[in-house]
């Protein structure tokens, strides 16, 4: 543990090197190809990096942060794009924090939030939102911790245990993106979207991979793989199939590419050469949600949509059905689940004895 700590230090000081080079350097030279290219080596180092870790969780909040979204972020800055792009320049902490951790600075015009689209589902006679249920942060780590405590993986039936794994899942990256924002809102006084939108009154695919689920992720998918993919589908069609048809390959190719993705992630957590059911679920899903989007413009031309009490059980029913048949299984298979769980049990010990001794000093 004290040698995976010392990996850990390692890491993201080449982190911070890198993204002061960023800053410094490369951000300097005009944005473009040359940009692109004086990043080469930065793109290498958060692709690498994870390798030097081999816990499950470290290891993979590592490739999450870095290997994908740094990487996302830091693509779009080299055309003078994305979060990490302003003028004038954001200070290094911001623009470090912004680079390093999920976050998303509220009410930014050039990265509108899901809370327009949302008001315009409120405000629908067809489209009516669920009522609200929000968790705050202690509940979801107080969950988290009962779930972890309870969890027994060897005596209870597999599918309790998968289906108990999309809620430790849920809690997890829920919490993780939430301490980040703790960490920045804090440290820098800015105040941050939240990282997700109770996922779980999710009443059609759209709502959830697009407005409810892990937001931060969906709005740099958006901008690196969405609009340019759509842009591209928009010149090649005809002016009356623009709007009917473009979104279509936007949407399958951005879901391709978060399969892959989470592929990379898994394998640095596993180091076993992917089987692809991941990206088949995000293949799946993305299918699933074409095939929506069009059921959807039918119904509702026609007046007519699901009640928010039906379609959020199918669409949650959906989600971890395919969840436990595609996207957990790689992390069961080999052991990561077993390894992810016996950590955060580590962890919950030390923030609990951590918290006797605070009581018992008091």
């Amino acid at each position: 543990m004290e040698g995976e700590l010392k990996n850990l230090i390692m890491v993201w000081l080449i982190v911070l090197a890198s993204l002061c080079y960023t800053y410094f350097i490369a951000s300097k030279i005009p944005k473009g190809k040359l940009r692109l290219l004086s990043l080469i080596p930065v793109f290498f180092l958060f692709t690498i990096l994870p390798l030097s870790l081999t816990t499950v969780l470290p290891t993979g909040i590592t490739a999450f942060f870095m290997t994908w979204l740094a990487n996302f972020k830091l693509i779009l800055f080299s055309f003078g794009l994305g979060p990490l792009s302003s003028d004038p320049p954001k200070s290094l902490p911001l623009f470090i924090s912004i680079a390093c951790f999920p976050i998303k600075i509220k009410q930014n015009d050039k990265y509108p939030s899901h809370q327009n689209t949302q008001k315009h589902i409120n405000s629908s006679p067809i489209l009516k939102a669920p009522p609200k249920l929000s968790l705050n942060f202690p509940t979801k780590v107080l969950l988290f911790a009962l779930l972890v405590a309870a969890i027994d993986y060897k005596h209870v039936h597999p599918t309790i245990v998968l289906g108990s794994y999309c809620c430790l899942l849920y809690f997890l990256v829920d919490i993780v993106l939430g301490l980040c924002n703790a960490i920045v809102r804090a440290t820098l006084g800015i105040e941050l979207e939240l990282p997700s939108n109770e996922p779980y009154f999710s009443t059609s695919l759209q709502d959830f991979w697009g407005r409810r689920w892990n937001l931060m992720v969906t709005n740099v998918l958006r901008y690196t793989i969405y609009k340019p993919i759509r842009s591209i589908s928009e010149t090649v069609l005809v002016k009356q199939q623009k709007q009917k048809w473009a979104p279509l390959p936007a949407v399958l190719v951005t879901f391709m590419v978060s399969g892959l993705m989470h592929e990379l992630i898994f394998f640095y957590v596993t180091r076993v050469n992917p089987m692809w059911e991941v990206t088949c679920f995000f293949v799946l899903h993305g299918v699933c949600l074409v095939v929506e989007l069009w059921v959807k413009n039918v119904l509702l031309a026609r007046g007519c949509w699901l009640h928010w009490a039906v379609a959020g059980p199918l669409t949650i029913g959906f989600v971890v059905v395919t969840a436990n048949w595609l996207f957990l299984p790689p992390l069961v298979r080999n052991g990561a689940d077993i390894k992810a769980i016996e950590e955060c049990k580590v962890v919950l010990k030390l923030l609990k004895d951590k918290m006797l001794w605070t009581l018992k000093s008091l």
